[in-house]
């Protein structure tokens, strides 16, 4: 994305915004509550439509592409909230959306990677932990066959070894080729699997930080990000 302003009403969220995401790339955007971050996902994904400025994919400029047209792009996002279909099961809710390219996770593959989905494969999307429920929308985007992985906050108030699970998932698909956009609080998770960091304060990015900086920093990004 090059140059991205977005408002709310009268209130701008996002101020002159760029960044990138490269092939098989994992990078966090982090920032306080309030940041913008999730509205910069939202932007990138056409979820947010009072915005000005570029977002490309691939070479192909779809600022005003609608949100189905980036997803056939390569486009995948895992909301904070999952956007998991509780009335339908495991295995629907995987099957349901297109799958676009020759990138797209068979089913067999998902379950392979994901075992616990497979178990669950005939349970409700409402009868899913907080985990299971984020395996799910994980799976659900790489099964698409999506390029470009958009991710809201996925370790929020899961248990660690989920949380380790996720973080391999995560360098399973960036080592075939996926980049990832990880919005993320977790800075030591952020570390494990991210190349490089943006820090956005006030809507703007104000900082990029490699791997070593945030760990020789950690406790002044904590502070700064009040955890």
């Amino acid at each position: 994305m090059k140059g991205v302003s977005a408002h709310y009403g009268e209130a701008r969220v996002l101020a002159d915004v760029s960044l990138r995401v490269g092939e098989g790339e994992v990078v966090t955007l982090v920032g306080r509550n309030g940041a913008g971050k999730t509205t910069l996902l939202r932007c990138v994904m056409g979820l947010h439509r009072r915005m000005a400025g570029t977002v490309t994919v691939a070479g192909r400029d779809v600022s005003a592409a609608a949100p189905h047209h980036r997803a056939r792009l390569g486009l995948g996002f895992v909301p904070d909230d999952r956007g998991i279909y509780a009335s339908l099961n495991v295995e629907e809710n995987l099957t349901l959306p297109p799958v676009k390219g020759s990138s797209a996770w068979p089913l067999s593959r998902i379950y392979d990677t994901f075992p616990v989905l497979a178990d669950r494969r005939r349970a409700p999307g409402a009868k899913l932990s907080g985990g299971e429920q984020q395996m799910l929308a994980l799976a659900r985007v790489l099964r698409t066959g999506a390029r470009v992985l958009l991710c809201d906050e996925p370790t929020e108030g899961l248990a660690p070894l989920i949380v380790q699970q996720i973080g391999e998932i995560l360098l399973e698909a960036k080592k075939h080729g996926v980049g990832v956009l990880l919005v993320e609080q977790n800075l030591r998770f952020a570390t494990q699997v991210a190349d490089r960091h943006y820090l956005l304060a006030q809507g703007r990015i104000v900082e990029t930080l490699a791997n070593a900086d945030v760990r020789r920093r950690e406790h002044e990004l904590l502070r700064y990000l009040g955890l």
